[in-house]
């Protein structure tokens, strides 16, 4: 697909979606992206679209901040969580959302940024963790419906101290990293299922 086509593309999108596609691109798929990257990234997608009327050089943060926190609304897809404070990190329906979308926008402008070495070490010793986990052999036995929510959530690594905000970012954490695992996509999807968020 040529540049021309992928700037008619982006016009079509709606502008949380466009921060969305920015925050999966930057790694939101699995850590917080702060807002002043995802302000520089939108401005590459979308030229002058995030920018002040008058100074056009400029990009607006506020208006940037606006359209992030309208991506967490569920009437808008609920593709992120997060604030201006803390950063901002993809839900599973984000995630989807930027890959199929992706897809249709392939430039040179798309590149994500590879995971760093923490971000490595983490998706290997979490790989080999749940792999681990006696939870595997009683689905292989059983199957997921003879799971309890407490075995559940020791599989997702929360607890009754793990609540609200935290515990929805760590299983998405999980989510947005495995899901496409041909060993674990399966098994993490239906375990979500088991956990309250609470």
């Amino acid at each position: 697909m040529n540049h021309k086509a992928t700037v008619m593309d982006i016009k079509s999108f709606a502008n949380h979606e466009i921060v969305t596609i920015a925050v999966y691109i930057l790694g939101g798929k699995t850590k917080e992206i702060d807002t002043e990257d995802i302000a520089i990234k939108v401005n590459e997608l979308a030229p002058g679209r995030f920018t002040w009327h008058k100074y056009k050089d400029q990009i607006n943060i506020e208006n940037v901040r606006t359209f992030l926190s309208d991506a967490k609304k569920l009437k808008n897809g609920a593709y992120l969580q997060g604030s201006g404070k803390k950063g901002w990190i993809l839900t599973s329906s984000g995630v989807a959302f930027a890959k199929q979308n992706l897809k249709i926008m392939k430039s040179s402008n798309l590149i994500k940024i590879p995971l760093s070495k923490e971000e490595k070490r983490w998706n290997n010793l979490e790989k080999a963790r749940m792999l681990a986990h006696p939870i595997m052999s009683k689905l292989q036995s059983n199957g997921v419906d003879t799971v309890t929510t407490q075995e559940a959530e020791s599989f997702f690594r929360v607890d009754d101290y793990v609540t609200g905000v935290a515990r929805e970012k760590k299983i998405s954490r999980i989510l947005n990293t495995f899901r496409d695992d041909p060993k674990l996509g399966q098994i993490v999807v239906a375990l979500s299922g088991k956990v309250p968020m609470k």
